[in-house]
């Protein structure tokens, strides 16, 4: 890892440099940076993925559950969308401070006193909230013919949902739920707040000892590669995924 870090630092300098941009301050936060884009990478890649775990059966309850489950199921979008994400993160960051006796108790301190794993779990939390929106809606766009169709083969009602349903309600959802991620790389910056070193932790890191607005530029065009570069892998998934959809035009 320290080797390639260093390979994809000394490709980045280089790239800065023939940007003309300020060689000293490559030199001294070049790799920092590179580090940084790693912490927001897989600060974004666990929580989107667990996310999508969590929308999964919050989803289904919406479209599925009784009276009592859907609305709860709703009662967690509704307070995670309708929030901010800041405040999201300082009530679990700060407000586990607040509980640091009963979760040690529990076995659960250890967790919660690092900021990575409370970023984590703030934007699981959060994610999930708007992907089982997504999902929702791919199920509830499907035709009812589909399920009577799985029924008439035989299929029991989660053998339903695995083979026909969720397949077809993530590819109606695929490019929302890519956007959703492309919100979330971005989202991401809010981590720096509470002294997670990602990508946006290590600008203002470097900003407090240059005071080179630069570095708040090589901030911006990174994430832009970052978004432009899960734009692009999307637009390939999408059209493998959805090619069905081409060739019945």
């Amino acid at each position: 890892m320290d080797t390639l870090l260093s390979t994809l630092g000394a490709g980045f300098l280089a790239l800065m440099g023939l940007l003309g941009l300020n060689a000293d301050l490559m030199a001294r936060y070049g790799e920092r940076f590179l580090g940084g884009i790693w912490v927001t990478l897989e600060l974004v890649g666990v929580s989107v993925f667990f996310g999508f775990l969590l929308a999964l059966p919050l989803a289904i309850a919406r479209v599925e559950g009784g009276k009592f489950t859907s609305r709860l199921a709703f009662a967690y979008s509704y307070f995670f969308r309708g929030t901010p994400l800041l405040a999201q993160t300082f009530l679990v960051y700060y407000g586990a401070g607040q509980f640091r006796e009963q979760l040690t108790d529990i076995g659960l301190w250890w967790f919660f006193r690092d900021a990575f794993n409370c970023a984590v779990l703030t934007f699981t939390l959060n994610t999930a909230a708007y992907q089982s929106e997504i999902l929702r809606g791919g199920i509830q766009s499907l035709p009812v013919g589909q399920t009577e169709g799985a029924k008439a083969l035989g299929l029991n009602g989660f053998q339903t949902y695995i083979k026909v349903i969720l397949p077809q309600a993530f590819a109606v959802g695929l490019r929302p739920l890519g956007n959703e991620l492309v919100l979330m790389v971005k989202a991401s910056s809010i981590a720096s707040v509470i002294t997670v070193y990602d990508l946006m932790g290590v600008t203002r890191l470097a900003f407090s000892r240059s005071y080179d607005m630069e570095v708040y530029l090589w901030a911006a065009v990174l994430y832009l590669l970052m978004v432009e570069t899960i734009r692009r892998v999307w637009d390939v998934l999408e059209r493998r995924l959805n090619r069905h959809l081409l060739l019945s035009r």
